[in-house]
């Protein structure tokens, strides 16, 4: 049984096939104008990988922002939805799901058998989102990839007072230009976004275990700054990018099931 999952979202696309319960290859990659592009490009390049061509998948579905834009998919779930069945897939412990996205924050509770219980987000403004920290490390003329190597340098405790994206902007501006260290800034940063994504998980209660997901899990001062803030430890999961991808590719192989 060979499924695929395909998650578009703001930023990146990504794709998994599966065979079974066995993860055969993924590909992520940034995201053009249109949806059905991105998805069909990942998902090229994630067969290619394998050695693989589309007519192989049996089933696939799709989710993520640009879900209703595949037209190859054979059925559609929402990232919540597709995230906690990824994270309760690598880990069956699993109780919190936390995943920042390009352009939303969610909080996730997950049941024993993996089914969304409860869930909260915040889609309503750009901070505590992984497009705020692309936008703050443009300004600070920084690798996104590279800020979480920064913060762990960082030997000045600063807090940010602003959380709008643009007044937090210049104020970290206002920052550099008053010879701050870029590491105690990024620090900040990090706090700041921790902070209100953990003021909307704790809005629905955490529950251990927790799990992180997206790209901004790979960020390792990202993920200390919500351990803090949550006062819990985040267990770690492999490529937490393509959990919601994998949770996709789990409810095709339903769908085979079904039919």
């Amino acid at each position: 049984m060979i499924t695929a999952g395909c998650d578009v979202g703001s930023l990146t696309a990504k794709a998994v096939l599966m065979e079974g319960d066995e993860i055969r290859s993924f590909e992520v990659i940034r995201v053009y104008a249109s949806p059905e592009k991105s998805a069909r490009e990942v998902m090229e390049r994630m067969l290619s990988k394998v050695g693989m061509k589309f007519d192989d998948i049996e089933c696939c579905v799709g989710t993520g922002y640009g879900r209703k834009h595949i037209g190859f998919v054979k059925g559609v779930e929402s990232e919540i939805a597709c995230h906690a069945r990824g994270a309760f897939f690598m880990n069956p412990n699993v109780r919190t799901v936390i995943d920042i996205g390009g352009q939303d924050a969610k909080a996730i509770k997950v049941d024993q058998q993996g089914n969304v219980s409860r869930y909260v987000y915040n889609d309503k403004c750009a901070s505590g989102t992984g497009r705020f920290l692309e936008i703050i490390a443009d300004a600070l003329e920084v690798p996104l990839e590279k800020l979480g190597e920064l913060s762990k340098k960082s030997t000045e405790f600063y807090t940010l007072s602003n959380q709008c994206v643009i007044f937090a902007e210049t104020e970290i501006i206002s920052l550099v230009n008053d010879g701050k260290d870029i590491p105690d800034i990024v620090a900040a940063l990090h706090r700041a976004v921790a902070n209100r994504i953990a003021a909307l998980a704790k809005s629905i209660s955490v529950e251990t275990e927790v799990v992180m997901t997206g790209g901004v899990a790979k960020n390792e001062g990202m993920f200390e700054a919500l351990q803090q803030a949550l006062g819990v430890e985040i267990k770690s999961v492999p490529q937490p990018q393509i959990m919601g991808a994998i949770g996709a590719a789990l409810f095709a192989r339903d769908l085979l099931v079904r039919t």
